[in-house]
């Protein structure tokens, strides 16, 4: 079996947020997949994907200061900056977090970790709404 959608998921301020749940609601043909992968593709350059720790919320925190660290905003070399201050930076944060994941689903259910989510780590301070284009692959 073949599936694909489209997951449009609302607009988030600039953090790390845990969005398991979310794409669940979007995709309940997962309960009907004994064995298989779910894709998770997002369609844009100023966000990223990851799957972490979804125990702890100060995970997320630190994301996001890690992150603004190690990419800051305001470099004197930045060149694409028509779009704002955070705009450059959100680029390479995207690149390094990536902007697929794929998961199994086994007996249904994705199968993570015991303390794993996915996560929508958004980059930029007045983001749109995100496309996320969901594709599993499975036996029912």
């Amino acid at each position: 079996m073949w599936l694909q959608k489209k997951i449009i998921l609302n607009k988030k301020h600039r953090g790390v947020h845990l969005i398991t749940q979310e794409i669940l609601q979007h995709i309940p043909e997962i309960q009907d997949i004994k064995i298989g992968l779910l894709h998770l593709f997002l369609q844009h350059t100023s966000a990223g994907l990851t799957i972490n720790e979804n125990a702890d919320s100060s995970v997320r925190t630190d994301f996001e200061s890690f992150f603004n660290d190690v990419v800051s905003e305001n470099k004197p070399y930045y060149q694409h900056t028509y779009e704002g201050q955070d705009d450059m930076p959100a680029h390479p944060k995207s690149s390094i977090l990536g902007n697929q994941l794929s998961i199994p689903i086994t007996q249904g259910k994705l199968n993570l970790g015991i303390w794993q989510g996915i996560y929508l780590c958004e980059h930029r301070y007045h983001a749109s709404q995100r496309i996320i284009i969901a594709t599993i692959h499975g036996e029912v």
